[in-house]
C-alpha cells in the first residue's frame, strides 16, 4: 500500500495512521494537507486493489475516519487532485483493464432490469429528497447565469435555457422521458399551450409529479405515466430528457436514439440533457454502481457522437455546463448537512454517510474530475432549429418577462 500511495500523492499531503497507530506522510507539490485514519488492518490490501470501493465502504462502516481537523471533502479533493496518478499505477492499469471487459454487463438496462435499477435510486422516498433538493425537487445539474444566485433561481433558469432550445410552438405535443417529479413538463405547460407526457420508472416520482399537476390544474395538458420509454409508441413534436441518459448503457445508445428518430417528425427537435466527461470511454465507479446508481454510466461525448450518426440525426446545437454541477452540488451537500440529523432518523448513520461521499464526491468530480453536462440538440433535418443560434438567448429573455406576466413561482 505504501508504494502504491507515494505514486498516488502527487500535489497534497496524505498522513495515514495504520490499525496500529503508526503515522505514514506521502507528499507531493503543495496542495491540501489531509490525516485519516483506519481501524482495520484488512483495509490496506482492498484500498490497493479496489481503491474506491473500498474507501467508500470504509467511510461508511467507520473503519476510514478523518483526523486533525481533516474532512471527508478534504480527503476527496485530494483524492481527486490526484486522480490521474491513481489510474496510472500499474497494479490500477491492470484491474482496470479487466474491468473494462465486463463494462457491458455492469451498465445492462433491459426492461425490468431498468425499473429495478431506478427504484433501488429515487424510490427511498419523496421526503428525503425534499431535504437537500430545491424546493420544486429538480435532481439535475442547474444552470448559474450568477454564482450569487439561489439554487431555486439557477433551477428555474435551466428549465428556461431548455424551454428555448425546444422553439416550443402553441398545440404542440411535448415528450418527458426521465420526468423526475415533473417540474420540467409543469414549467413548459405553463409557458406554453403545449401538451406533455411525462414518463418514469420511479413509482415515488410518478405519484408525486401527477399530484402536482392536477394541484397546478394542468392534469388536461400534462400527464405522468409509470412508462420505460421503450413502450412509448406516440409521435411528438418535441423530445426532451434530462438526467435519464446516464442510465441507458452504452450497448443500449443505439436504441435510445433509434426511439428518439421513431418519435419525432422530420420536423421534430429533441433535447438531450446529460452528463458526460471529457476523458476516453471508461467505466463508472465500483462504488457508485453498487450503492447509488446500479447500471448507470456517464459517457464521452465520443461514444456518443458515433451512435447519434448511425441514426441519422442531425446534431444542430450543442452546449457544455462544466462547473455549474460542482455548484448545484455545493448546494445539495449544504442542504444535506443542515438536515443530517432527519437523515439519521429517517434511515440509519451509514445511510447518512453514504449520502455523504456521494454527494461530495460527485461535487469534486465535476468541479476538478473530468466531469461535464452537455445539451445535445437533435433533429432528423438540418433546418428544424433557426440556423443562427441568438434565437435561444433572445427566447430565454422573452420567456422571463412571460414568467413575470404569468406570476410563475419559483
Amino acid at each position: 500500500m505504501s508504494h502504491m500511495m507515494k505514486a498516488f500523492i502527487r500535489k497534497g499531503q496524505l498522513t495515514v495512521i495504520d490499525a496500529a497507530g503508526k503515522r505514514h506522510v506521502f507528499s507531493g507539490t503543495p496542495g491540501p494537507e489531509v490525516t485519516m485514519r483506519l481501524t482495520e488492518p484488512k483495509l490496506y490490501r482492498s484500498l490497493v486493489f479496489n481503491s474506491e470501493l473500498a474507501a467508500g465502504e470504509a467511510y461508511m462502516d467507520g473503519t476510514l475516519r478523518f483526523e486533525e481537523g481533516s474532512t471527508l471533502r478534504d480527503f476527496l479533493q485530494l483524492f481527486s487532485l490526484n486522480r490521474l496518478s491513481l489510474g496510472a499505477y500499474p497494479v490500477q492499469k491492470f484491474i482496470r483493464s479487466i474491468k473494462m471487459r465486463f463494462r457491458n454487463r455492469q451498465q445492462s438496462n433491459i426492461k425490468g432490469e431498468a425499473q429495478r435499477n431506478v427504484a433501488h435510486h429515487y424510490d427511498v422516498g419523496n421526503d428525503f429528497y425534499k431535504l437537500f433538493l430545491d424546493d420544486n425537487m429538480l435532481y439535475s445539474c442547474a444552470y448559474f447565469r450568477d454564482p450569487e444566485e439561489t439554487l431555486e433561481q439557477a433551477q428555474r433558469n435551466k428549465l428556461r435555457l431548455l424551454a428555448s432550445k425546444l422553439c416550443l410552438r402553441p398545440g404542440m405535443k411535448v415528450l418527458d422521458i426521465g420526468c423526475g417529479w415533473g417540474d420540467l413538463a409543469l414549467y413548459l405547460a405553463q409557458l406554453e399551450d403545449v401538451e406533455v407526457l411525462g414518463v418514469t420508472l420511479s413509482k415515488e416520482q410518478q405519484a408525486l409529479a401527477t399530484e402536482r399537476a392536477k394541484a397546478a390544474g394542468l392534469e388536461g395538458r400534462v400527464r405522468f405515466e409509470l412508462r420505460d420509454y421503450r413502450d412509448v409508441d406516440e409521435t411528438f413534436d418535441r423530445i426532451v430528457s434530462v438526467g435519464m441518459f446516464e442510465h441507458v448503457g452504452v450497448q443500449h445508445y443505439d436504441e435510445f436514439f433509434k426511439k428518439v428518430n421513431a418519435l419525432m417528425p422530420d420536423d421534430g427537435i429533441a433535447v438531450l440533457h446529460s452528463i458526460g466527461h471529457m476523458s476516453p470511454p471508461g467505466m463508472a465507479s465500483a462504488w457508485l454502481r453498487k450503492y447509488i446508481f446500479p447500471g448507470a454510466y456517464s459517457p464521452a461525448l465520443s461514444e456518443v457522437f458515433e451512435v447519434v450518426e448511425q441514426n441519422s440525426l442531425w446534431v444542430s446545437d450543442l452546449e457544455f455546463l462544466r462547473v455549474h454541477y460542482a455548484t448545484t452540488l455545493k448546494h445539495w451537500c449544504e442542504r444535506f448537512d443542515k438536515n443530517r440529523d432527519k437523515v439519521v432518523a429517517m434511515y440509519d448513520e451509514r445511510f447518512a454517510r453514504m449520502w455523504e461521499f456521494y454527494l461530495i464526491s460527485c461535487e469534486m468530480m465535476f468541479r476538478t474530475g473530468s466531469q461535464l453536462v452537455f445539451h445535445m440538440q437533435l433533429s432528423r433535418t438540418r433546418d428544424a432549429a433557426p440556423i443562427v443560434r441568438d434565437y435561444i438567448t433572445d427566447r430565454q429573455k422573452a420567456y422571463i418577462v412571460r414568467e413575470q406576466t404569468l406570476n410563475l413561482a419559483l
